[in-house]
């Protein structure tokens, strides 16, 4: 029985080979509705840019959608990549997002451009606005949220909401800068495990109580595979294997169906990379994803999981997220 911490779901939006970003949004809403009713805590959704695999570029609109069709799960940006936009728009929408579902909105920040730098540059037009100004814009942002904000301009909706913000990070930069500024960290361990011990010793050590939170709050990322029989998991694996190996070989794509025996059709160097991106990560039956989830939550005392499986068929990645679900309630 895992119920000492909360599971939440991080949807990457998979646009599937075959498939349209029409069918992923229509996946997405109906996998929110579904880990509400199996108990996930939040629904979050990332923000990428000029990935084919990946619906989430316009993330605000997508979580409007996804929030409309449900009723109590909290959705969240998991994370919007600040660096990409004036602080005033992201406030005003999630100001927006707020007021139309009060209490149930969750807004992380990473200074990762989420895209490559020729896409980057088409967002911003200037780089002017880079990550090294990242923990400014955090601040700013959190000043329009603010009841009595010190800015000469006001987030009409946003001022006095008061949303909740999440550091997001996969290196010692962004547990430096949550713990300084009192927020809530959300390490990236799903594909970027290499600092997180570290980053969550850091994290915990140097955290300074804030009006949003008194001490340190920890969500890691892991991925989960499940499925009735060790063999199907490992099978529906291989389509998030395929996409890692795609996009770290610079050919990103649509995610891709599962490969028997791929893994054997790999060389070294791949075998080695996803040996270590992927090393936050539970594949197999009920009994073996649940050892598999105990044993991370006991080495790293996480607060809470942000479980993603990306799942080629719809139907696959529900029954993994229903057997995690299952895991938590120790049914």
């Amino acid at each position: 029985m895992i119920d000492m911490i909360p599971f939440s779901i991080l949807d990457l939006a998979p646009i599937t080979e075959g498939s349209t970003a029409a069918d992923s949004f229509r996946n997405s809403l109906d996998l929110a509705q579904h880990g509400e009713r199996w108990g996930y805590n939040r629904f979050w959704l990332a923000e990428h840019h000029g990935m084919p695999g990946i619906a989430s570029a316009a993330t605000a609109v997508l979580m409007s959608h996804v929030a409309n069709g449900t009723s109590t799960i909290r959705i969240g940006a998991g994370g919007i990549m600040l660096p990409n936009h004036s602080p005033l728009v992201i406030a005003e929408q999630f100001g927006t997002l707020a007021s139309l579902f009060p209490g149930r909105i969750d807004l992380g920040l990473g200074r990762a451009p989420g895209s490559d730098h020729t896409t980057a540059r088409a967002l911003r037009r200037n780089l002017a606005s880079d990550a090294d100004e990242f923990p400014q814009d955090v601040v700013e942002l959190m000043d329009y949220f603010a009841g009595s904000s010190r800015r000469q301009v006001r987030a009409v909706p946003g001022a006095g909401l008061e949303v909740p913000v999440w550091i997001l990070g996969s290196s010692l930069f962004g547990a430096q800068l949550a713990a300084a500024l009192g927020l809530p960290y959300a390490f990236a361990s799903h594909f970027a495990p290499q600092m997180m011990m570290q980053a969550i010793e850091i994290y915990r050590a140097t955290f300074r109580p804030s009006a949003q939170l008194d001490k340190p709050y920890v969500m890691l990322g892991f991925n989960v595979f499940a499925a009735d029989t060790d063999a199907e998991a490992h099978l529906r694996a291989t389509s998030m294997q395929q996409a890692f190996v795609n996009l770290r070989t610079g050919n990103p794509t649509k995610l891709k169906p599962p490969v028997e025996g791929y893994l054997d059709l790999l060389g070294p160097a791949e075998r080695g990379m996803l040996d270590s991106v992927l090393s936050c990560t539970a594949i197999g039956s009920p009994a073996t994803v649940a050892h598999q989830l105990k044993a991370f939550i006991e080495r790293t005392g996480a607060d809470e999981l942000m479980i993603t499986s990306q799942i080629f068929d719809h139907k696959a990645r529900l029954h993994s997220y229903e057997i995690t679900a299952d895991i938590h309630r120790g049914s």
